[in-house]
């Protein structure tokens, strides 16, 4: 069985990249990743690019054969992955799976989105598109409305605070200050947060992750090949996806992603591990609230436990399972079609032992889970630090 590697990663500095054009961004994360690897960009067999509106964005479309132009790699295949927020995670499990089946040995993964050319209401308009048009935003939802309503299903059936919610936002922050390519790079008080103002009761200002600009890269070898050249590699143990109904008013529950529990299930045993073995995760926290389901649903914490768990600290960098110890989207940045392949790039600084005042103890196994939309999509990749068996 082909075992696939991570050999490489790169990424831009997030945030309101005036300076930088789309194309320089793909660019810059793509070179960054390659001299990462040592590999030349030759060896590169195809690419799979995470990018979700780039049409309403900037008004280019084909995005896959601009990445493949702008880096000098054609005539290689190379394939836009679009699944709303989740665009980077579907690029990164494609690149896997192109690896794992034999058709490559050596492929790049890359997301990127340039978001701060539109004004507010331009890409809270395109951010849109990620829900159900007909029952959804036609009638006036936006995605921070949709996130209240989990929010305050969540706060009804559980007793989930807004305190616990912000406690969120000042965690990630927190991280995020010692990331050099994070968006934010200042904390935030919990009283900073309660004050920031309702976007859509009960979440505010700080509970909402940011619009940004930003590309990363990752480069997947088959750990066969990996050995042969002598790089230095993390293994790649699982990447699933699963969905879910794409409007809530479908859902079987408001306070549960169906969708990351299946994705969840199916990468532990693909890993061979349960999630008491995972040391670190990057989850998508969109919203506050988000993160508070997803340590949830991945089995962290019990159902209802999660804002308690992270008013205990349990999820801080130095707790029973740090989560986002990036800064996470809230505190990194969300350029949303990046998201996905900037936590595989988490992932392997981490597992590399490279990720400085924001490192996590001993860390051996970490996840990534990223989310599309409210929930209609999310992948789960396992990735462990090489030589580890369990």
């Amino acid at each position: 069985m082909i075992e696939v590697v991570v050999v490489g990663a790169g990424m831009t500095k997030f945030g309101e990249n005036w300076e930088s054009s789309f194309r320089q961004m793909i660019a810059d994360a793509a070179i960054k990743a390659l001299v990462d690897s040592g590999l030349a960009g030759e060896k590169i067999e195809a690419i799979y690019g995470g990018c979700m509106a780039s049409g309403r964005f900037i008004g280019q479309e084909h995005i896959g054969a601009l990445i493949a132009d702008q880096l000098g790699l054609n005539p290689i295949p190379s394939t836009r992955c679009e699944a709303a927020c989740a665009s980077g995670g579907v690029a990164l499990r494609s690149g896997y799976l192109a690896v794992k089946s034999g058709e490559h040995d050596i492929v790049a993964v890359g997301g990127v989105e340039k978001m701060t050319d539109v004004s507010t209401e331009d890409a809270s308009f395109a951010l849109g598109g990620a829900g159900d048009q007909e029952t959804e935003l036609f009638h006036g939802a936006t995605f921070p409305s949709l996130y209240a309503l989990l929010a305050r299903r969540h706060m009804i059936e559980y007793g989930t605070t807004e305190e616990q919610m912000a406690m969120v936002a000042v965690k990630n922050h927190k991280n995020a200050a010692n990331n050099p390519n994070a968006q934010f790079q200042s904390e935030v008080t919990l009283e900073e947060v309660m004050n920031s103002g309702y976007v859509a009761e009960p979440i505010k200002v700080l509970d909402c992750s940011p619009v940004t600009d930003g590309a990363a890269a990752v480069i997947l070898c088959s750990k066969e090949k990996a050995e042969a050249l002598g790089m230095k590699y993390i293994e790649m143990a699982a990447s699933e996806q699963a969905s879910d109904t794409i409007s809530l008013a479908a859902r079987k529950s408001l306070t549960e992603l169906r969708a990351t529990m299946e994705a969840a299930r199916k990468a532990y045993k693909k890993a061979g591990i349960t999630q008491e073995d995972v040391d670190f995760a990057e989850v998508h926290d969109c919203f506050t609230i988000a993160e508070i389901l997803a340590i949830e649903d991945l089995g962290f914490f019990k159902k209802g436990e999660g804002g308690i768990a992270t008013e205990k600290g349990l999820t801080a960098l130095n707790g029973k399972i740090p989560i986002n110890p990036s800064g996470g989207l809230k505190g990194k940045g969300h350029p949303v079609g990046a998201t996905g392949v900037a936590q595989a790039v988490e992932a392997f600084n981490q597992l590399m032992g490279r990720a400085e005042k924001r490192q996590v103890k001993n860390a051996e196994i970490g996840l990534t889970h990223n989310v599309g939309g409210s929930g209609a999509t999310a992948i789960v990749s396992i990735f462990k630090k090489a030589g580890v068996k369990k």
